[in-house]
């Protein structure tokens, strides 16, 4: 009895030391210093940065993304006595609230039929204080998303500043109010209170630094900023990953390819350790290790092998030709090079592998790693699976990417390993993706959106991903998908097309929405999905030394014929274009924008984004709800007589006048009006006399003409599906008996 009466008077007496501790140091009242004191210890709460949204001057709009029940009583234990919150009804007359009751007022709502309330305006224009909880949905349907409308304008009216706040971690917690297929419980998780600081809803509108946006659109991009602040990001790759499996269970199969083998997080950790120390007897720390095998699970191994290292995984565009692969290792400075022989031997890349090494780049082969393998190696590296084996700064480089080489000579990108956690976690504040999910990549992982998009997004994320080695199987792909069943695809259009010509109605039945990069989807290929499989592409935007994806279309915010709207994080500043009207040269900034290049010129040197801001050399314009469309790339448009015109407009009349044609646009020299178009197209019966006949048709200007039209039976394509602009230069070039640039 003593013992547990000295129990008893321990526990009060730190509960009472913890209140007190929150009455000084939050400025708490005593009652809710009581109350919040357990859930204090119980969670190990990190709530340093409440002070943000208690020091808030009124009037204040507190914007609760309502993730689990502990939310409500933890925010009315935490946020001014003198708040009126306002809760849905199931939560507001909760039973387990009822402790709470005299913290502070509660009213209920329907969050589909709010409206502009004017007793509301009254409240915070009288110096109050609102807490409105939000579903905590990425992608509300069009009710919910009446409800940011509506709180929108009852704080721009009062002239309420708003204060985002997230408990984080809460969702993962016994108390979700999440389904189990959202991810996995625990039951006492460590939990973190974010919040952003105070803003009105005209400086939200003005915030990203891209043409004003509407006051709900504004609102509703500042909770996206507020997910990516909660999202950890202050890690490593394979920290990430490793993290992923404790949070999922190592038992969980995150991995299957085209060979039909699958893989759980344990053995993934485990093959990264293995094959980790072979890759740290080959390069430095720091240095960069070339990786060159298709989509499969031993290239997620490998990479994450490098990744355990403290190596820099430079991933090797085996699709650009002998050439194109020896002049991406002089340029990055690769010194080894990891493959497979049964890879090498498939693809026909043996001429490739003698280049390589013509260079002086090392190739190591994961068959002969694998036979040195043994079992006290095997066990040793299952006991320290989760740890990697060399120490990484998250600011230090983690991938070096190839640029495409569409338009020129490709230059390595060095991304960091906080660039590219945070593009994923910026996407996944756009896109709900869950465990539930099953993602089917076909892009290779040396596409920068085959790597974030198609691998790591899976890895750190809990879902399934299948690996398809080939992009180009356009029958064997479509057939997969159906034996596969997954949810989530990314693509491209020159890929989806193929998919659509080949596949069966019932093929991609499974499929909730693709995501479709790397170059513009034509209307064709939308409709043929809408139509046929039932299935939405949202396009998005990207660029490799953004990690890559910038903007994406989603099922809240899409609008066809644009590439969505900027995720957040990203800054945006448009520079006029002499000869342009609408639109400007897309210039970004932020925390997923490249460590900068190394190029064929001067390898080893590192060139930096100026400032932080990275020119990407497209043409975009904004409207005014924030949605972004290209205009084209700065390069991709021809000086003609001193007139400025557009190859991607010329594509775009080619597309609507041979839609089951593939065109590229390109400008070649003229000695007399400085440069000449030229259409090249897989369009037999394309002319001059057709396209100038559309333009007068439909009003476009005349320079839209293509000087000269080249029929060819293929379009040049890059293996990440991009049109090779260099390439078909050269074509037309041949074509037409000129001297072709480069």
């Amino acid at each position: 009895m003593a013992i547990a009466l000295t129990i008893v008077a321990a526990v009060l007496a730190v509960w009472a030391g913890v209140a007190a501790h929150l009455v000084n140091r939050h400025g708490l009242t005593v009652r809710q210093a009581i109350f919040y004191a357990p859930f204090k210890l119980a969670y190990r709460i990190d709530d340093r940065e409440i002070a943000t949204a208690r020091k808030a001057d009124a009037p204040v709009v507190y914007v609760v993304v309502h993730a689990s029940r502990l939310d409500p009583a933890l925010m009315l234990s935490l946020l001014p006595a003198d708040t009126l919150h306002i809760l849905d009804g199931p939560s507001a007359r909760s039973i387990w609230l009822e402790p709470w009751r005299e913290l502070a007022r509660c009213i209920a709502f329907n969050a589909k039929h709010v409206f502009v309330s004017r007793r509301l305006v009254r409240h915070l224009k009288g110096r109050g204080r609102l807490a409105v909880y939000f579903p905590d949905t990425v992608e509300p349907d069009a009710r919910a998303f009446r409800l940011y409308r509506a709180v929108g304008r009852i704080a721009a009216r009062a002239e309420a500043t708003i204060v985002p706040v997230m408990v984080a971690g809460s969702r993962e917690s016994a108390l979700t109010l999440a389904d189990r297929q959202a991810g996995p419980r625990r039951l006492l998780p460590r939990l973190r209170v974010r919040t952003l600081p105070p803003l009105t809803v005209e400086a939200l509108m003005a915030e990203n630094g891209a043409p004003q946006v509407t006051a709900s659109n504004a609102f509703f991009d500042r909770v996206a900023q507020l997910r990516l602040a909660a999202a950890d990001t202050d890690r490593t790759l394979f920290g990430a990953v490793a993290a992923a499996a404790r949070r999922h269970g190592s038992g969980r199969v995150v991995l299957e390819d085209e060979s039909g083998e699958t893989m759980r997080y344990g053995r993934l950790l485990v093959a990264a350790r293995l094959i980790g120390r072979h890759v740290a007897e080959h390069a430095k720390p720091g240095e960069p290790v070339g990786i060159m095998l298709a989509n499969s699970n031993a290239v997620v191994a490998l990479f994450l092998a490098v990744q355990s290292a403290g190596r820099v995984a430079a991933m090797i565009n085996f699709s650009a030709g002998s050439a194109g692969a020896a002049e991406a290792v002089g340029t990055g400075g690769i010194r080894t090079v990891f493959t497979a022989r049964r890879f090498v031997e498939q693809a026909g890349l043996a001429e490739m592998v003698a280049a390589l090494e013509a260079v002086g780049a090392r190739v190591v082969y994961l068959e002969d790693l694998r036979a040195s393998f043994t079992r006290r190696d095997t066990a040793l590296a299952a006991l320290a699976r989760g740890r990697p084996l060399a120490p990484a700064a998250v600011d230090a480089a983690a991938v070096m990417l190839f640029t495409s080489g569409s338009e020129g000579r490709a230059k390595a990108v060095l991304l960091s390993h906080r660039n590219l956690l945070t593009n994923v976690a910026q996407a996944a504040t756009r896109i709900a993706f869950s465990p539930a999910d099953t993602l089917f990549n076909v892009l290779p992982v040396f596409h920068a959106f085959g790597l974030t998009g198609g691998t790591l997004l899976p890895l750190t994320g809990g879902l399934r991903l299948f690996s398809y080695p080939s992009p180009l199987h356009y029958r064997k792909v479509p057939e997969t998908v159906a034996r596969v069943k997954p949810t989530v695809m990314f693509g491209t259009d020159t890929f989806l097309a193929g998919y659509a010509r080949t596949a069966g109605p019932d093929d991609f039945a499974s499929l909730r929405f693709v995501v479709a990069g790397a170059e513009a989807v034509r209307p064709q290929t939308r409709r043929t999905w809408r139509e046929r499989f039932g299935v939405t592409i949202l396009e998005g935007f990207g660029m490799t030394e953004a990690s890559p994806v910038v903007a994406v279309n989603t099922a809240t915010h899409g609008r066809d014929g644009t590439v969505g709207r900027l995720l957040p994080g990203i800054r945006a500043r448009l520079e006029p274009v002499e000869g342009i009207a609408e639109g400007g040269r897309l210039h970004l900034s932020g925390p997923n924008v490249m460590l900068g290049y190394l190029t064929a010129e001067a390898p080893g040197t590192l060139v930096a984004p100026p400032d932080g801001w990275h020119d990407s050399g497209d043409i975009v314009s904004f409207d005014r709800e924030g949605f972004v469309t290209v205009r084209g790339r700065a390069r991709r448009f021809a000086k003609v007589a001193g007139e400025m015109v557009s190859l991607g407009a010329m594509e775009m009349i080619a597309a609507a006048l041979w839609p089951e044609d593939k065109h590229a646009a390109v400008a070649v020299p003229d000695r007399r009006r400085g440069e000449r178009t030229v259409l090249v197209t897989t369009a037999a019966d394309a002319d001059r006399d057709t396209v100038r006949q559309h333009c007068k048709r439909h009003g476009h200007a005349s320079v839209l003409t293509p000087s000269d039209v080249v029929a060819t039976e293929e379009i040049p394509v890059l293996g990440s599906g991009k049109i090779d602009y260099a390439g078909v230069r050269r074509l037309a070039a041949q074509s037409l008996g000129l001297e072709a640039a480069a």
